[in-house]
């Protein structure tokens, strides 16, 4: 059968090998792109919308899972289906993961042959599933994109993505945090910040945004990192850059676009809700 695919892939000599396997085993296939890093991907994908794509999970600047992820909250779903997903590594445990979260596939490098043709089956089998959907000018059944969706959610989670609506569920339980060590907006002092206070954390940049009612403070702990120090009942993720307390959300708003934001008590500003965590305000 036929079908589009990109390849994110940083190291040039390993893309070119699987597109040649690839030619190999589905010789139908047509990769319409290959990206070195994570943004680049993110931008062609979105620009070419292919039906598959084969992630590097560990890619310079934005890797494999952070470009899933933001793909799954960009992707134009009326114009097209989300796209297969396949990760590409070297490192077995993250290939274990992702197979046990019913991702539709790994590739383990250097690239294998009959593993490939395995994965080429499961990814035709998926697409053909997808054949009596609607054209693409039609807009994409809310019961397939969810089930993509999930699928996504149970892909990043499993593989480090964070994406299971709190915590990553592969990282060994630790201690839930009490106090954050934070400076304040200056920089010049450090202040103890309880945990208790906390209604969200926020990436930017270098820093992780901590904010309370009434401040602002900075961490440079990622928040990939500190997921797994919170309690994944008090905080939840809710798009890929912002952790919310949970039981400081008064609101969930759908505007006209049909994008989700919240309010919590003692903030005014609205938090944008990723189409990943959507599921958490499924009353919306």
């Amino acid at each position: 059968m036929q079908a589009t695919a990109l390849i994110a892939e940083d190291e040039p000599l390993l893309a070119q090998a699987l597109k040649a396997e690839l030619a190999a085993a589905w010789p139908e296939l047509q990769v319409v792109a290959t990206a070195g890093d994570g943004r680049s991907a993110v931008r062609e994908a979105l620009r070419l919308l292919p039906q598959v794509l084969f992630f590097d999970i560990r890619m310079p600047g934005l890797d494999g899972l952070g470009a899933a992820a933001e793909l799954a909250d960009c992707w134009p779903a009326d114009e097209a289906p989300m796209p297969q997903l396949v990760f590409v590594t070297a490192y077995d445990e993250y290939a274990a993961r992702a197979f046990e979260a019913q991702a539709i596939d790994y590739v383990l490098k250097p690239v294998q042959p009959e593993r490939l043709r395995k994965t080429v089956g499961r990814l035709q089998q998926a697409l053909a599933a997808h054949a009596s959907s609607p054209s693409p000018s039609s807009p994409v059944p809310d019961e397939a994109l969810e089930r993509t969706l999930a699928q996504w959610r149970q892909v990043l989670g499993a593989a480090g993505g964070g994406a299971g609506g709190g915590a990553a569920a592969s990282t060994p339980a630790v201690a839930p945090l009490r106090i954050i060590a934070a400076s304040d907006a200056g920089g010049s002092t450090v202040r103890m910040v309880p945990i208790d206070e906390v209604l969200y954390f926020e990436a930017a940049d270098k820093y992780l945004r901590v904010l309370t009612a009434t401040h602002e403070y900075l961490i440079r702990t990622p928040l990939k990192q500190l997921l797994p120090q919170l309690d994944a009942d008090t905080f939840w993720q809710v798009h890929r850059a912002v952790v919310v307390r949970s039981a400081a959300i008064e609101s969930v708003h759908r505007d006209e676009a049909g994008k989700m934001h919240l309010t919590l008590r003692g903030r005014p500003e609205k938090i944008p809700v990723s189409r990943l965590y959507a599921h958490l305000f499924r009353a919306m």
